[in-house]
């Protein structure tokens, strides 16, 4: 089972899963992260996975992870979590009883946003083994010298990780001020969807967050403004030193978008907090005046 896709449109996310897994024999199920009760009454004695994502990584909802991961363990299945964003940093998974952590080592494992590698983790030997013999038969490899990227940039994960969620709280409180936006969401800040969750969960978050302008401004005035920035990059990626920023369509994320306007998701680099602050606040005169 998936999550309602947040972190992607529909049409991005759902056909791996209808085209690729159903050539295997495998179906799967949405199910909506922020209602913990209604995961149960989809479980089948055919469901063996569910996968959890933590927060949204574009409308940022922070998920009841516990409540989520109890449900599937009453029921007998594994969980398995992409956490990419926590980057065993923010929380702890294993603590929380996730079967499988998956990250994206592209991500902040690597800091320089230039490798593509993941992980798969767990703490079960028996699963392991299952993984580890899958791994095997499909033939996945990677390169030594990404190997090599990574290894030398796990020792400054922690302090990487902690720049740009600090970073990244400053510049979402001075987004909460501008006339232009109608929400924030960021999963640290109080009324974003999930910060209940986030606070009972983790002790930081990463350097992500979403600002959703008012309907008024319409998807050329946004864009406009993303190509008037300077110091951020388009790019979809997030975790490395330079900042980046993409925006979105919320009809294209959400069948019931919960909000109207456009989306631009920020991933906050290594820059000084100042520089890209100004940078945000003459994109915005240069735009709306």
């Amino acid at each position: 089972m998936w999550p309602k896709p947040t972190a992607c449109s529909r049409r991005w996310t759902t056909p791996g899963a209808r085209v690729d897994l159903a050539a295997w024999g495998i179906s799967h199920r949405l199910y909506d992260p922020a209602d913990a009760p209604a995961l149960a009454a989809l479980i089948t004695p055919a469901t063996k996975l569910v996968w959890l994502e933590a927060p949204g990584s574009i409308t940022m909802e922070f998920p009841d992870l516990p409540a989520l991961i109890n449900v599937a363990k009453a029921n007998g299945v594994l969980t398995a979590l992409d956490n990419t964003w926590g980057a065993g940093v923010a929380f702890n998974a294993f603590a929380l009883g996730v079967d499988i952590s998956a990250h994206a080592l592209t991500k902040f494992p690597s800091g320089g946003g230039d490798v593509l590698m993941g992980a798969v983790t767990t703490r079960d030997h028996a699963l392991h083994l299952r993984l580890k013999g899958s791994h095997m038969r499909l033939g996945w490899g990677v390169g030594a010298n990404d190997v090599e990227a990574v290894l030398r940039s796990l020792p400054s994960l922690a302090v990487r990780d902690r720049a740009s969620d600090l970073a990244a709280r400053q510049l979402a409180a001075w987004w909460t001020h501008q006339p232009q936006i109608a929400q924030v969401l960021h999963p640290a800040l109080a009324g974003s969807p999930g910060h209940a969750h986030w606070r009972q969960t983790c002790s930081q978050a990463a350097g992500l967050f979403s600002v959703i302008f008012k309907p008024e401004h319409g998807p050329d005035q946004v864009h406009a403004f993303v190509d008037a920035l300077k110091l951020y990059k388009i790019g979809y990626s997030w975790a490395g030193p330079v900042s980046l920023v993409v925006p979105y369509e919320l009809a294209q994320l959400r069948a019931k978008p919960a909000w109207a306007g456009t989306l631009v998701r920020f991933s906050i680099g290594l820059e000084e907090v100042e520089d890209l602050r100004r940078d945000a606040q003459q994109a915005l005169r240069r735009v709306f005046g």
